[in-house]
């Protein structure tokens, strides 16, 4: 803004702009002019490929600097540099803060149903898999153990291992024990990917929008 405006000499401003550019002239050593644009534009691009405007100033080389509240746009950018934005000023609309719901189901809202439908399907498939190999190779039990390889007990081992309880019917077999180490590497991954979903969906408040 102007803070001085003496017939027959410049006229002085003051700003914040002002205080950056004196800070600058003393640290870099260098001496300036400060004039105002002659259209008092900003700076647009014209019909014929040129720029009115402070933009224009700058453009033609007839100024070294600018100094101004000016907008950082993509096509001013193109022909001229900017520094750090240090100040943002936008409209903004003021809506009313939706009221907050509980609800008993939110701890499957990091995956949709039709994943969760997929890794029921994957429990069952394995803990199958698991017992008709079982079945066809039976591991070999010390004397005494009271547990077997039924295929309650294979579905029941394999959702364990899933949540991360682990089992007690003893897999001695090889083919066992490859597609258990597998599916415990599906496990670990699908168990980190909903931790992490789920630790974002409690945090990050998603906004709405109620009007278009």
């Amino acid at each position: 803004m102007v803070s001085e405006n003496v017939l027959g000499k410049p006229k002085k401003y003051q700003g914040f702009s002002i205080d950056v550019l004196e800070a600058l002239a003393t640290y870099l050593g260098f001496k300036y002019e400060i004039y105002v644009a002659p259209d008092h534009k900003y700076g647009s691009p014209q019909d014929d490929g040129s720029w009115n405007g402070l933009i224009g100033e700058l453009v033609f080389k007839r100024a070294d600097i600018g100094i101004s509240a000016l907008t950082i746009t993509p096509e001013r950018e193109n022909v001229v540099d900017f520094t750090t934005r240090y100040m943002d000023y936008s409209v903004g609309v003021l809506l009313r803060k939706a009221e907050k719901t509980v609800d008993m189901f939110a701890c499957l809202a990091p995956f949709d149903l039709s994943l969760w439908a997929c890794i029921a399907g994957t429990v069952l498939l394995v803990g199958l898999l698991v017992y008709l190999l079982n079945w066809l190779n039976p591991p070999r039990l010390q004397m005494g153990s009271m547990t077997s390889t039924t295929l309650y007990n294979s579905m029941w081992f394999v959702y364990g291992s899933f949540v991360q309880q682990g089992g007690e019917v003893p897999y001695t077999t090889l083919a066992t024990r490859l597609m258990m180490g597998a599916w415990w590497l599906f496990a670990l991954i699908v168990i980190s990917s909903y931790t992490a979903n789920l630790a974002a969906f409690l945090t990050i408040t998603r906004i709405e929008n109620s009007i278009q």
